[in-house]
């Protein structure tokens, strides 16, 4: 049975994630759909593959994920379809896959040309759940496009280093549930260039010289817990995704607030590490 996963920024107010459901179980009845996330911030490319990124691999091999995320065709702006690590993807050609093919190489990329064939205005419904299905059919990706060698790339998708090999300047890509703010700076990125150095992060005005394996590793567990003050605590963390994350103890953004808002920390803006000679 196959699996064919959503991944927009179309919310959950509008009928668009709806739609795409009834026309996908229209054409396949026995499909298995699954909404990764339909809140992605509104024409997020980055943000948008952060998330599928760490969650296509979760899924059996052969699924097929759908990514609805500024996907209105034009002339800088082609529909393709990937195949990557026994995986297919499709979207339009604005940068989201290039997270993922920056550490794995697509196996196939084609230009999806079916547009002649479809009239529309909402190419997630009418054009990518043509593909997706023909996909699950056990279709090929020759019938639905033309094969291309490259895709866009995202915009700062790999940190700055200067030539000295002393500073990493990085930039916040996604700011999680919890407020957390994370880094395009990896875990394997940063320890290649660290070689053992003891180094200073800098997020604006705040300041850290330590990187935790976990949240908790900032509270002392040898004091009792009413002497404790941990909870609103700043810390540096590699996150499940090993990606430098700034972050909050037990942060809640209703409550104690976040480091987005505590720290005043947004998508974009800079974090640098710098090493001691």
């Amino acid at each position: 049975m196959a699996i064919i996963t959503l991944t927009t920024d179309f919310g959950e107010k509008d009928h668009f994630a709806g739609a795409i459901k009834g026309a996908i179980y229209s054409e396949l009845p026995d499909v298995r759909i699954v909404d990764i996330s339909h809140s992605v911030s509104p024409f997020n490319i980055s943000e948008a593959a952060y998330i599928i990124q760490n969650a296509y691999s979760s899924f059996p091999k052969g699924t097929i994920h759908v990514i609805g995320i500024d996907s209105e065709l034009n002339p800088e702006n082609k529909h393709i379809a990937v195949e990557l690590d026994d995986h297919f993807f499709i979207c339009a050609n604005n940068g989201i896959m290039s997270m993922i093919a920056n550490v794995i190489v697509p196996k196939k990329i084609v230009e999806i040309n079916i547009h002649d064939k479809i009239e529309t205005s909402f190419p997630v419904l009418d054009v990518f759940v043509k593909v997706a299905c023909h996909i699950a059919r056990g279709g090929t990706l020759e019938v639905i496009g033309k094969a291309i060698n490259s895709i866009k790339p995202i915009k700062n998708l790999v940190p700055y280093v200067n030539e000295e090999k002393t500073q990493i300047i990085g930039s916040i890509i996604y700011i999680d549930n919890y407020g957390n703010v994370v880094t395009n700076i990896r875990k394997s990125f940063f320890e290649q260039l660290q070689k053992g150095r003891a180094f200073e992060i800098s997020a604006r005005s705040h300041k850290f010289k330590t990187i935790h394996n976990k949240y908790s590793d900032i509270v002392n567990f040898e004091i009792p817990e009413a002497q404790r003050h941990d909870e609103g605590r700043g810390l540096v963390v590699f996150n499940s995704s090993n990606f430098l994350e700034i972050a909050i103890y037990k942060s809640n953004t209703n409550t104690v607030g976040g480091a987005s808002t505590l720290m005043g920390l947004g998508l974009r803006d800079t974090v640098t590490i710098n090493f001691k000679k």
